[in-house]
């Protein structure tokens, strides 16, 4: 039992150590005066808030003597001072409100902000994104997204929730339990022909029914922190599916994959069901004992002071007093038990935020085994590329690619062609070994990215269509032959849905022919266009290229493209292993040789 006891001591400060994480930036940021003073206010309103409670108290006593007694002039001054004392109430819960949700917004924003910072800062969204589908990382996140879209705003909203609430319960505990120990004397029972005295023991008899509250609401609710994880979990994912069937929406209907979708989406949703369905069932527990204990607590202060009243020791104001202080101190050491649902889903909350932390402060920290410099020419020494499993696709590459060189890279499907131009670009972390790339280079996959909005802004992406004059932009897409768009430029549409996979490749190199790039890595980027497409728009690369002194590399199959490229690599499978190979699957024939047959 007392290394039960210890392990929970254990985690419950490990979780405060967490929420102290997770917190504590805003509260040191640049906004840390507004927010220290904000919190300071909140503070300061949930004092007075307690402050007018005792007054509720003393005016109970009052009250309900005068009513005893039929005093009509006490009875209406009583009225009177209760005007004022509910006028402060509600004034102090209005302001209270506000300035809570005020700096829950404000403490949201900065969170929110810095966390898409590090998301978004050297590439650590596509990082995390790897090592999750890879397997390799247990400590990669699920659905970044829910937890910076919803998990933020469930934190900040309940850490301020319960951390004022607890700060609430104990002011009104220290207020009221001297108050209770006063009003509720010595209560008197006979056992055995001998009679007891228990000095105060309204306080004794409150602090018992909590304890045994807490500890029964603790073993039937704990559970729920588990549940409420994974319930969090099987939301965003099936949320993130249909987020995919929407945008793959033409690929699956060409495919008449409706059906395997539609399995997909219910398997999915079954999770959701299961899970919750286990999470009702514990919530049904927890209420029906919840709710018993908040009954009982009714009428237990009137059961234990009907003795005094009924022997007429003290009067019905009295007896009032006793029951609206025992209350409130029963409420302040009940506050567990009424708050562990809250509690259960805002500790789940902050175990996915921190996770997600760690995860982004453990990429921050990283060994990178690629060192990547700027250079006038493409150049590798010792490259390395492997999967994210770990499974060497090449070994000990040694690369140049001079100025007005044109390479063609070609090789078996899943070679790791894609991969290496990734390596390249120095986004790929299973890379190792030394790269020099030159500044001005521009890479482009073979399935572009094209946001929503206006098209001017998906052409000129990720640069701003200010930097260009819309006769630059028009004559971009008539070169990259896309004329029938060249009057849609202030034109706001759901672009990757509404262009085909050729307009989007034919968008992807008006880009290119934009920004006039020196070095160009083109991955299939021609893939979707017919021959005579391809040719011209190819033909004008190189030409591109070639006017800005650099040079261009691209990966292909068509064994047409290479007639614009004057040297070859090849991606070849190895037959046996050498030294040195660390077991890398294929190898990179670099033999300078016509591209074209």
């Amino acid at each position: 039992m007392p290394s039960s006891v210890t392990a929970r001591a254990s985690s419950f400060i490990q979780v405060l150590r967490r929420v102290f994480t997770l917190a504590a930036p805003y509260f040191r940021s640049e906004e840390k005066w507004r927010a220290r003073a904000m919190l300071a206010g909140i503070i300061a309103l949930n004092l007075f808030y307690v402050y007018v409670a005792v007054l509720g108290n003393e005016w109970y006593g009052r009250f309900y003597d005068a009513l005893q007694t039929k005093d009509v002039v006490a009875f209406w001054r009583e009225v009177r001072v209760f005007g004022w004392i509910a006028f402060f109430n509600i004034a102090v819960q209005v302001l209270k409100f506000y300035v809570t949700q005020l700096l829950q917004l404000r403490w949201r924003t900065w969170m929110t902000r810095s966390y898409l910072s590090r998301w978004m800062a050297d590439r650590t969204f596509y990082h995390l994104e790897l090592a999750r589908y890879a397997g390799k990382d247990g400590t990669a996140p699920d659905n970044p997204d829910q937890r910076i879209q919803e998990d933020m705003q469930m934190f900040t909203s309940a850490t301020m929730s319960l951390s004022m609430g607890l700060l609430n319960a104990v002011v009104t505990l220290l207020s009221f339990i001297g108050l209770l120990w006063t009003l509720s004397g010595n209560f008197s029972f006979t056992a055995g022909g001998t009679t007891y005295q228990i000095v105060g023991a309204m306080v004794w008899l409150a602090l018992g029914y909590s304890i045994v509250g807490t500890v029964v609401t603790h073993f039937i609710g704990r559970p729920l922190i588990g549940l409420n994880f994974r319930q969090q979990r099987f939301e965003a994912d099936f949320r993130h599916h249909l987020v995919r069937v929407r945008e793959y929406s033409e690929a699956i209907a060409l495919d008449h994959g409706e059906k395997v979708e539609s399995g997909q989406l219910n398997l999915r949703f079954g999770d959701v069901l299961r899970n919750y369905l286990l999470l009702i069932k514990q919530q049904k527990n927890l209420v029906t004992f919840t709710s018993f204990f908040g009954q009982a607590a009714v009428i237990f202060p009137f059961i234990v002071g009907a003795q005094q009243y009924f022997g007429g020791s003290i009067q019905l104001g009295h007896l009032m007093q006793i029951v609206s202080a025992f209350g409130k101190v029963q409420e302040s050491l009940s506050w567990f038990v009424d708050n562990y649902d809250s509690v259960a889903v805002w500790r789940a909350t902050t175990d996915r935020l921190t996770s997600f932390d760690d995860a982004m402060k453990a990429h921050a920290t990283r060994d990178n085994e690629l060192q990547r410099d700027p250079a006038t020419v493409l150049h590798t020494d010792d490259l390395g590329v492997a999967l994210p499993n770990g499974t060497p696709l090449l070994a000990g590459a040694a690369l140049s690619v001079a100025p007005g060189d044109s390479v063609l890279l070609q090789g078996p499907s899943g070679s790791g062609k894609s991969t290496l131009f990734r390596s390249f670009a120095g986004i790929w972390p299973f890379s190792r070994g030394h790269v020099q790339v030159p500044g001005d280079a521009m890479f482009m996959p073979q399935r572009p990215y094209v946001p929503d909005g206006k098209l001017r802004d998906a052409l000129t992406y990720p640069n701003a269509a200010s930097n260009y004059s819309d006769d630059q932009l028009r004559q971009a897409l008539a070169d990259a032959l896309l004329p029938e768009l060249a009057n849609r430029l202030d034109d706001s549409d759901a672009w990757s849905q509404k262009l085909s996979g050729g307009e989007q490749q034919r968008l992807a190199i008006a880009r290119v022919l934009l920004r006039k790039p020196a070095w160009l890595f083109a991955d299939e980027i021609t893939s979707a266009l017919d021959a005579e497409a391809e040719s011209v728009l190819y033909k004008r690369l190189a030409a591109t290229v070639q006017a800005a002194g650099g040079a261009m590399v691209s990966i292909a199959h068509r064994a047409a493209v290479g007639d614009f490229h004057n040297q070859r690599w090849a991606l070849v499978p190895r037959t046996g292993g050498t030294a040195g190979d660390g077991g890398a699957r294929y190898r990179l024939n670099t033999a300078a040789q016509p591209a074209a047959a």
